[in-house]
């Protein structure tokens, strides 16, 4: 009986370890429903939104995961991990491989309500270059995105 309780003490820590690990970095499903978020918002007050996306409200940053909102043309409207981003042109920006990813972005957005897109980026957390997929929505003439580092 005194065996048993240690090992299920060490299973009980192993099991929620494990499971706090997993909620360390941000899932492609947040990041659908911090869009959809962003969208609403967008659409209920843009400047405000995009104002507080840019400074990094926490209804808009969570751990790896942030929004990022551009124009059709690649222009940042609202970045939420880089203020400096904004009002800069994004069309000719590459990734580590050299992929016109924001020209990409535009490109599907102009095709697609909801899309999601394959990249390279340095992770705000870890400092390294990671791939990641970028979960956008188009509203309103913009297009609001939020990306999961894969790891």
């Amino acid at each position: 009986m005194h065996i048993r309780t240690p090992l299920l003490v060490l299973s009980l820590l192993l099991a929620t370890s494990s499971a706090f690990a997993k909620e360390q970095f941000a899932t492609v499903k947040e990041a659908e429903a911090m869009v959809g978020k962003a969208v609403v918002a967008l659409k209920a007050n843009k400047q405000k939104t995009l104002d507080e996306i840019t400074a990094k409200d926490p209804k808009w940053t969570d751990r790896d995961l942030y929004v990022m909102v551009y124009n059709m043309s690649g222009t940042v409207l609202a970045h939420g991990a880089n203020p400096k981003m904004v009002g800069k042109d994004m069309l000719d920006f590459k990734d580590v491989d050299g992929k016109l990813f924001i020209k990409e972005r535009m490109a599907l957005a102009k095709s697609k309500a909801k899309f999601s897109q394959d990249y390279k980026f340095t992770d705000p957390v870890t400092k390294k270059v990671l791939p990641k997929i970028a979960y956008c929505e188009t509203v309103d003439g913009m297009v609001a995105c939020a990306g999961v580092y894969k790891r």
